[in-house]
């Protein structure tokens, strides 16, 4: 076996957990496969110098990842969703305005995140801590407490393990989870971090949105959402709350035509998602978004739609159906 061959059978189980990581400190899915290939490459590039003595393969590997996503943060504008820039839109636009210059956070698809033919801690690590929720709300915090804070809450990581790969003291580390752990309260408290299964009546759910939102079956679709339902669409810079609102939104979008939409049931965030294709005049399903649902007391809670058909290769699927 070469030594490239060598280096790649050894880090590639590491893969999804690394993809996660630089996932929760860019909130993008195509900066960190960036970041992570560029791992790999400083890694390999710098393989005659690692000393298994003082650090395990992972170890290292996390400290070139964070490291490496610390120094991309220099020069990147914070991610966001529109709830986090902008109040509630008080006027239903129905063909609201797209910003693509404004850096949104992105869905993560989960089958990037590792399976079960997995290592079990390598899966554990990729899944914890990447709600939709959670990734926007880390986009806050300066980048070295949103990587202390994600080492030490979501990897389970010590201290003075901290402390060393970040270079700086234990007291430093402390302190600067002290404060992201306060600022990510604030702004988003009692968010989940761990990873959700759904139950079979929620899986009903999700097959009711894609059968009344395909079938344009808006009474039967209102049934499935929250009366203070969120719905927010980025790249567009305004978002809706309330049943009313988010239903006479997507009526309008949803036509009268039932066949205007194809939905492919997905999943990312380790959450339920909807691959949505619409109809063009040629009768061609296209890309169009990507519903990513949060759900509460067996009800939708949240809707964040990314109109953004760049995704769909990340998801495994294709852009014409």
């Amino acid at each position: 076996m070469t030594v490239a061959a060598d280096f790649a059978a050894r880090t590639a189980s590491l893969r999804p957990e690394l993809l996660a990581h630089c996932y929760r400190m860019l909130g993008s899915i195509h900066d960190a496969e960036d970041l992570v290939q560029e791992t790999m490459l400083r890694a390999w590039r710098s393989a005659d110098r690692y000393d298994e003595q003082r650090a395990s393969l992972r170890t290292w590997l996390y400290r070139i990842a964070t490291n490496a996503c610390l120094t991309a943060l220099e020069q990147r504008g914070r991610r966001a969703l529109p709830t986090g820039l902008v109040g509630p839109s008080d006027t239903l636009i129905t063909k609201p305005q797209k910003y693509p210059e404004i850096p949104w956070v992105e869905p993560i698809p989960d089958a990037l995140l590792g399976t079960s033919a997995d290592d079990p801690a390598t899966v554990v690590a990729a899944r914890s801590g990447i709600r939709l929720a959670f990734i926007a709300a880390l986009q806050y915090l300066p980048a070295r407490q949103r990587a202390v804070l994600i080492l030490r809450d979501v990897l389970a990581w010590s201290a003075a393990e901290v402390a060393d790969l970040l270079e700086t003291s234990t007291a430093a580390v402390n302190s600067a989870l002290q404060r992201a752990r306060a600022q990510l309260e604030k702004d988003a408290p009692m968010i989940d971090l761990m990873s959700e299964s759904l139950s079979p009546d929620e899986r009903a759910m999700i097959d009711r949105y894609m059968a009344t939102f395909g079938n344009a079956e808006m009474a039967e679709f209102a049934e499935l959402l929250r009366d203070d339902v969120v719905l927010e669409m980025p790249p567009a810079l305004l978002w809706f709350t309330g049943r009313a609102d988010v239903v006479a939104f997507f009526a309008d979008k949803c036509g009268s035509a039932p066949d205007r939409w194809r939905g492919i049931p997905t999943s990312a965030n380790t959450q339920p998602a909807v691959a949505y294709y619409e109809r063009d005049d040629n009768d061609i399903y296209r890309a169009h978004s990507i519903h990513l649902l949060t759900l509460r007391e067996a009800a939708i809670d949240r809707i964040t739609v990314f109109v953004d058909a760049t995704l769909f290769p990340s998801f495994g699927l294709p852009v014409i159906l």
